[in-house]
């Protein structure tokens, strides 16, 4: 990832080819940025970043790249247990080939990559139902630009809302309602290493992270990662909440090309609870021109309550998370995870 000709043609297979919705109006489009910080991990290794190319045209040049897989390193615990495990990531296929059996090929080959550096476990998420998810999760979404998701197709108008109503409904401050609120900077990672570490013990499947951790993915980072403390009249940092930009590729669409959504990240709720912060969430990601909020039900967020309080509506697609080479011995709740992967 360091080379930008390989980031470039990684960026290209994603962007043309990686996950759409049922419907085929929209497909995720990293950005180069996102993508060198998404697999550029403390502790990763180019041998677990796994391509297939086509066979080569020439003397000296490349074949295309038809299929990729990555892992990255995690610490991870898993009901009460340490695990070093990697999270396995951006599996993606040209779509002329989903016939051709590649996927199989590639697990197999990451798989085979992961154990001879020692490590025997993964973790994973897919929209699809495969034997056998440790947990589901289900995903909501927050209007923030209604008159633009409603004309490429994410949302449906209301019969008996009038547009100007629309947009009134979802309408937000321009700036934070909470005093001490700014965005976190490389002096808060210590701080936010010790909040976000005795946090994320409080769940069943949650990664531990280091300092090196922190800093790499939740120190702010424009157009990436948006991070943000709450911090006392004395300098004391309170509270952390963070969410990702990942825009979409609008398909077919003659009026709007893409569409820039944010993700709900990690998040420490301390002198403030977790509907303030969401909702400070959603006053930065308008003000940041994000269209929409998107946010699972895990953690401290699994009550629907606390959605439709904020104006989020509940999505059509399920995230199941799974574990390779590890067993749970029930089935977790959404509240008992505490990992959120890219």
């Amino acid at each position: 990832m360091t080379s930008d000709d390989v980031l470039n043609e990684v960026h290209d297979l994603l962007v043309q080819h990686y996950v759409e919705d049922d419907d085929n109006l929209f497909r995720f489009a990293y950005s180069r940025a996102f993508l060198r910080w998404a697999l550029m991990a403390p502790g990763y290794k180019t041998s677990w970043m796994c391509g297939v190319r086509a066979s080569s045209t020439g003397a000296g040049k490349k074949g295309k790249l038809l299929g990729f897989i990555s892992a990255i390193p995690t610490h991870m615990s898993v009901t009460g247990t340490g695990v070093e495990m990697v999270e396995i990531n951006f599996l993606c296929v040209h779509k002329k080939l989903r016939s051709k059996r590649l996927a199989p090929v590639l697990i197999k080959e990451i798989t085979r990559r992961v154990n001879l550096c020692g490590i025997w476990q993964a973790v994973y998420t897919a929209g699809v139902l495969l034997p056998k998810p440790v947990a589901e999760c289900q995903y909501w979404h927050r209007p923030l630009n209604p008159q633009k998701l409603i004309a490429v197709g994410f949302s449906a108008q209301h019969p008996r809302r009038t547009m100007a109503k629309t947009i009134k409904l979802y309408e937000l401050p321009a700036q934070p309602t909470v005093t001490g609120l700014r965005q976190m900077e490389e002096r808060d990672v210590a701080a936010v290493t010790l909040l976000l570490g005795a946090y994320l013990e409080g769940f069943k499947l949650a990664p531990k992270f280091t300092e090196e951790d922190v800093r790499h993915w939740l120190v702010h980072q424009e157009g990436v990662v948006s991070s943000y403390v709450i911090e006392d009249a004395d300098g004391t940092v309170t509270d952390f909440f963070s969410f990702y930009t990942l825009p979409s590729t609008v398909i077919g669409n003659a009026e709007y090309s893409e569409l820039k959504a944010a993700y709900m990240f990690y998040m420490v709720p301390g002198k403030h609870g977790v509907e303030e912060i969401m909702r400070q969430v959603l006053i930065l990601a308008k003000s940041s021109g994000h269209d929409v909020v998107n946010a699972l039900d895990l953690m401290e967020m699994q009550e629907r309550d606390l959605f439709e309080r904020l104006k989020f509506g509940p999505g059509d697609g399920t995230l199941h998370f799974y574990l390779f080479n590890w067993r749970v011995q029930d089935k977790l709740e959404p509240g008992d995870i505490g990992l959120v992967m890219l």
